[in-house]
């Protein structure tokens, strides 16, 4: 029995290392590796030297990986994990990172998957140099999901939750983030943006307009 499982979980191994997500990118190969211990690096002579993704690098994974390698990818992970990241189509690299970084949001998240855009683009939004998910992670835990929201330099309100619930497509464009987030401020626009329940891209564009130009 010991014998069998030992064979059993490194069979399990190899074929999770096989799983990892290869892609190139600036004329270098990079790679996500497999749960629990996601990590996103970069070959860089003989090594991986680990990266820190950048709009760019999601930009070529989504052109260059396949639903194939997505498939193989993600059977190692927990199947609610799963189910969130195959909502994403362009955005789905940078979903993994936000979940893998806070993994506590995921319930939130998969709630309010619109709002994984804020998050993955939190930099620009609130003008950091770095990422700040330790940050994110406190934030989280002492105010949750409105203290997120209000880190985040959205309204931290009730209106807003439902709002970004509505938004159909996960993959909610970087050019709307923070247009939307100035016009969540507006009154009269939320009251307009809650009167619709089905929200596209093409809607939300037009209420961001000229914003979002």
């Amino acid at each position: 029995m010991n014998l069998t499982y030992s064979l059993t979980r490194s069979a399990r191994s190899k074929a999770s290392l096989f799983a990892e997500l290869l892609w190139s990118h600036q004329g270098f190969l990079h790679r996500a590796t497999t749960w629990p211990n996601v990590r996103f690096e970069r070959r860089d002579a003989n090594d991986w030297t680990a990266v820190e993704p950048d709009d760019a690098l999601f930009a070529s994974a989504a052109a260059r990986l396949t639903a194939e390698s997505w498939s193989h990818y993600l059977e190692f992970f927990p199947t609610e994990v799963r189910s969130f990241l195959e909502r994403f189509k362009y955005g789905r690299l940078a979903a993994l990172q936000v979940v893998t970084a806070c993994p506590g949001l995921l319930a939130e998240l998969s709630d309010v998957p619109a709002l994984t855009a804020f998050l993955s683009s939190h930099e620009r939004l609130r003008g950091t140099e770095a990422p700040r998910w330790s940050e994110l992670g406190v934030v989280h835990e002492r105010g949750g999901l409105f203290g997120v929201l209000e880190w985040l330099g959205l309204p931290a309100s009730h209106q807003t939750v439902a709002i970004l619930r509505n938004v159909l497509d996960a993959d909610l464009p970087v050019r709307l983030l923070a247009p939307l987030r100035s016009v969540l401020w507006e009154p009269e626009t939320v009251v307009e943006l809650q009167r619709t329940s089905r929200l596209t891209d093409r809607q939300l564009a037009k209420f961001c307009h000229p914003l979002a130009a």
